[in-house]
C-alpha cells in the first residue's frame, strides 16, 4: 500500500520530518526529553542532540528546558514549536489527501496505465 512520509528540507542538511515532528509531540506530552528519547529507542543524549538542532534549524526555541521542580528539571515544547508541529502535520495531511485520490495509479507500487 503507498503511504506518505514528508520531509520539509530547510537547505544545508537541515531536514524537518517524521522523526523530529514525533520527537516534539512526545517532549510536549512528557515534558522530558529523556523520557521522549526513551520512547522512540534513543538514548537522551541523541534526543538532546535532535531537540537543539530544531531549536537552531529554526533560528528560535522550540523546545526549552524547565528548571527546578521536586523531580528535577523537564522540558516544555513552546508555542513556536506547538504551531511548527501543527504546520508540519497539516501539510503532512494534505500531502495523503492527495495521495489518496491518486491511491489506485500507486496499487502494487507500480503505475498502471489506463486502457484506451
Amino acid at each position: 500500500m503507498a503511504e506518505i512520509s514528508l520531509r520539509i528540507d530547510l537547505g544545508e542538511d537541515r531536514r524537518f520530518g517524521p522523526g523530529k515532528a514525533r520527537l516534539l509531540e512526545l517532549i510536549r506530552d512528557t515534558g522530558s526529553i529523556s523520557a521522549a528519547g526513551r520512547a522512540l529507542g534513543m538514548s537522551y543524549r541523541r534526543a538532546w542532540l535532535l531537540t537543539d538542532a530544531l531549536n537552531t534549524m529554526f533560528g528560535r526555541k522550540l523546545v526549552e528546558p524547565q528548571h527546578g521542580g521536586a523531580k528535577g528539571g523537564g522540558a516544555r515544547v513552546t508555542d513556536e514549536g506547538i504551531a511548527t508541529l501543527e504546520a508540519y502535520r497539516r501539510v503532512e495531511a494534505a500531502a495523503e489527501a492527495a495521495l489518496e485520490k491518486e491511491r489506485k495509479m500507486f496499487k502494487g507500487g507500480k503505475v498502471r496505465k489506463k486502457a484506451q
